[in-house]
């Protein structure tokens, strides 16, 4: 398939100031310096709140009354289930069912931009950055930036590693488990977009980039689970993953505890 997967030493399409790997103490979580202020970056999280967020499940109207936990300027997706350690799925006693919250998602729309956020994982955990995100259209599905610890089953499913971290879910492979943080380490995720042309990084490298135009993508898409799901807000038919403008959500894959901070944004363009 006739995409490119660039790691060590890859020459970036782009050039962006402002995207090295967000290595800060916990003391200057959710700030922006005065350089990222000149550069044009602003927080999409206030590690405080969840103002300019809502939830998918509350029909976008409020936040999570649940399942989304907010401490020490780190917001923690809590489950309702777990992964076993035989790799099956099982749900959580009743009384320790602490998520179900849903999934959560800005209240603003973005075009071209560059997305950076820490995360970290538990063992087994699942969860995604979804962009593009337009409730109206695609049922409801869009293109995501995979966030997966390596014991969750997921890990093994799809092609080629297409469902492993900082893969293009389902559609492009990253092959970037060598970068990946797994104990109990902050991680640092971006997204850049400019002009159909999107970058996946991880750690300080960037693993992926493929352009939305391209044959290739349209390949990948007729051979992942979104194949059939392509539709306008009428519902008629269209090719999925198209959309130039949406919202970004972080995913509740109710199985998982995920942790997310340092949620920055530097919009290129909203036109």
């Amino acid at each position: 398939m006739a995409y490119r997967i660039l790691q060590i030493f890859a020459i970036t399409l782009f050039c962006f100031c402002g995207v090295e790997a967000n290595e800060i103490s916990d003391s200057k979580a959710n700030t922006i310096s005065d350089k990222e202020a000149r550069d044009g970056w602003r927080l999409l999280w206030d590690g405080k709140t969840l103002d300019g967020w809502v939830g998918v499940k509350n029909k976008f109207l409020k936040p999570p009354t649940k399942g989304w936990l907010i401490k020490d300027g780190v917001l923690t997706v809590l489950p309702i289930a777990k992964i076993s350690s035989d790799g099956k799925w099982q749900l959580l006693p009743k009384d320790e069912r602490i998520g179900g919250g849903g999934d959560i998602v800005t209240k603003e729309k973005f075009k071209d931009f560059i997305f950076k956020f820490d995360f970290k994982l538990t063992r087994a955990a699942n969860s995604g950055i979804k962009y593009f995100y337009n409730e109206n259209i695609d049922d409801a599905t869009c293109v995501e930036y995979q966030i997966l610890h390596p014991a969750h089953p997921d890990a093994e499913k799809g092609v080629s590693g297409n469902r492993k971290s900082a893969s293009l879910y389902d559609i492009f492979p990253a092959n970037a488990d060598k970068f990946l943080k797994i104990s109990d380490e902050w991680n640092t995720g971006m997204i850049v977009s400019k002009g159909g042309k999107i970058e996946h990084w991880l750690n300080g490298e960037k693993v992926l980039e493929y352009d939305r135009a391209s044959q290739a993508y349209r390949e990948g898409v007729e051979k992942s689970k979104y194949a059939k799901l392509g539709k306008g807000d009428d519902g008629s038919a269209q090719p999925w993953g198209i959309s130039p403008i949406g919202r970004i959500l972080i995913q509740d894959h109710t199985d998982s505890t995920v942790s997310f901070r340092n949620l920055k944004i530097k919009v290129l363009s909203d036109k």
